[in-house]
């Protein structure tokens, strides 16, 4: 209650060229006609032969906020250090270059590869933990070189809370069981705090969960699960001893009906195998708030007929993702992350997601009218992204957009 308290309250200082008037006006508009965030109806503008559908809820969430608001802080308190970030503030190449141009060096890419070694750190330095949170093993190499990490640390809480939770439950000889992508910052991160605890397994996706059921069902060997989920398990795990009794946790980026699903699945087979009432820990409320209403925002606008997707924000931004894969299983989307990649009312580059690559598509925009388009962003996308592509799509049917109805 506490954090959905702070979250309605808490203003952040974000530099303004990532905010758009436009959307902050639809966004303050809808949230005082809906305090309780029960209505998932997009907003509509339509613009004559373009109809545009924004999703209810998209954009910055309090984690990127409150993370942004710390790292441009931090630059104009300290103008003569060196700062660094560990690795990605947020996964958002407009947001990141824009930190890099300003001086922040990056000590290792998202999966982790060192870029500039630890040991060129001195203690007089500055090191920005991301919004994903780090692992332990990292902050106490980065506290042994004598770096003060607390005033720059600015990991989402809501991550924390996963982390809080996990301490919990496994205080009461529960297995972690965390759903996430087991390369991701925050899962690594999640991970290494679970572990510090008790047994902890990364399982990325509802296979791996089958594959699980497996060893709970005492169907397959140690050394089969130690193969099977290689570099995804706590050291000293023994599936007899560490399946009897389990908490789902996730990397609150993920779809939050996966997370349910699994959680939900596994506390089944571990119930059938183990008649034990309290065999299976309540998680729920490790869910992220912004997570959840951007999903079931983005599945409210699919209500909606429409022509095509439009879905903004970082390749390699999870929570953008699972927006994408919500759109395209019921109509065309195109997974852009700024405006430029629309390169003409004809032809637009987008991101292939099961390929990994970006593909470039003819005809896009289909020939009727008006044109139906549901667009929606990843929760590390900047307001002022969203605009100028609103912007770009209203200038070729010569339309204005309606600041004027939103002002």
């Amino acid at each position: 209650m506490a954090t959905s308290y702070l979250c309605s309250m808490r203003h952040f200082e974000v530099p303004p060229f990532y905010r758009s008037p436009l959307i902050s006006a639809i966004k303050q508009r809808r949230k005082a006609a809906d305090k309780l965030k029960k209505d998932f109806v997009p907003t509509v503008l339509d613009l004559g032969p373009l109809q545009i559908y924004l999703a209810r809820h998209f954009g910055f969430c309090y984690g990127v906020e409150n993370a942004i608001e710390i790292a441009f802080r931090t630059l104009d308190q300290h103008p003569d250090k060196r700062i660094f970030l560990l690795s990605e503030m947020i996964h958002n190449p407009l947001v990141n270059a824009d930190l890099t141009a300003r001086g922040i060096q990056f000590l290792q890419d998202t999966k982790g590869k060192q870029l500039i070694p630890f040991e060129e750190l001195r203690s007089d330095d500055i090191v920005l933990i991301p919004a994903f949170g780090t692992t332990l093993e990292i902050e106490q190499r980065l506290r042994a070189i004598g770096i003060q990490l607390e005033s720059y640390n600015t990991t989402c809480p809501f991550v924390e809370k996963v982390w809080n939770r996990s301490e919990s439950i496994a205080q009461k000889q529960y297995t972690i069981v965390i759903h996430g992508k087991p390369a991701h910052e925050e899962t690594r991160a999640t991970f290494s705090h679970a572990a510090a605890h008790g047994p902890a397994v990364v399982i990325k996706d509802r296979q791996q969960a089958e594959r699980l059921a497996r060893y709970i069902r005492k169907e397959a060997t140690q050394s089969e699960f130690e193969k099977e989920f290689a570099q995804q398990f706590s050291s000293g795990f023994q599936i007899e001893r560490d399946l009897k009794r389990i908490g789902v946790v996730n990397q609150t980026t993920m779809l939050a009906s996966d997370t349910q699903g699994i959680a939900d699945y596994l506390k089944e087979e571990v119930r059938q195998q183990y008649p034990d009432p309290e065999a299976v820990a309540d998680t729920r409320d490790t869910l992220c708030y912004a997570t959840s209403d951007n999903q079931s925002a983005v599945i409210g606008m699919l209500e909606t007929p429409a022509d095509l997707a439009l879905v903004v924000g970082g390749y390699n931004s999870s929570n953008t993702s699972h927006l994408f894969e919500l759109c395209t299983e019921k109509l065309p989307t195109y997974y852009i992350d700024g405006p430029d990649r629309i390169e003409s009312r004809h032809c637009i580059h987008h991101f292939d997601f099961l390929a990994g690559t970006e593909k470039r598509t003819e005809n896009f925009l289909p020939a009727n009218r008006p044109i139906r388009i549901l667009i929606t962003s990843g929760a590390s996308c900047p307001d002022a992204l969203v605009e100028r592509i609103l912007e770009k799509l209203a200038g070729y049917f010569d339309a204005t957009l309606p600041y004027e109805q939103w002002s």
